[in-house]
């Protein structure tokens, strides 16, 4: 039973797992925040430019059926947000970290020496031990 327990910690205290969980608690908190930014903003100002007095409740009825268009199209703005928001409030700024740390798309470590050397170097100019080019 103790070994089960110990498995179990140290699954869930792993940093892998710790940080999926941090991106996702981040990721709904982005969600939750440019859902009202346009719930609350952006959908007013578009519906005071086409004249609906509500952008949500846009629809339209086919043989009784109602297809509610305006949540389709809240939900597409609300997905193009989020997706704007994630990438530059936080994938920008992860690259251009990494990138000042020296690690960018155009370097990987030498296998050898753990130098950031060139994706297309054959040799490490550090250690000089032969690598094969990461294409």
């Amino acid at each position: 039973m103790a070994s089960l327990l110990k498995g179990f910690r140290d699954f869930a205290f792993k940093d892998d797992l710790i940080t999926a969980a941090v991106g996702l608690v981040m990721a709904l908190a982005t969600f939750t925040l440019v859902s009202a930014i346009v719930e609350g903003l952006i959908s007013p100002i578009i519906t005071a430019i086409f004249g609906e007095p509500s952008f949500f409740d846009l629809s339209f009825t086919i043989n009784g059926s109602e297809f509610n268009y305006g949540a389709v199209i809240n939900a597409a703005i609300v997905f193009i947000g989020t997706a704007a928001a994630v990438y530059f409030l936080i994938v920008l700024p992860y690259k251009h970290y990494k990138e000042r740390r020296g690690a960018s798309a155009k370097t990987h470590p030498c296998p050898e020496c753990t130098t950031s050397i060139s994706v297309a170097a054959k040799r490490c100019p550090h250690c000089t031990s032969p690598v094969a080019p990461a294409i």
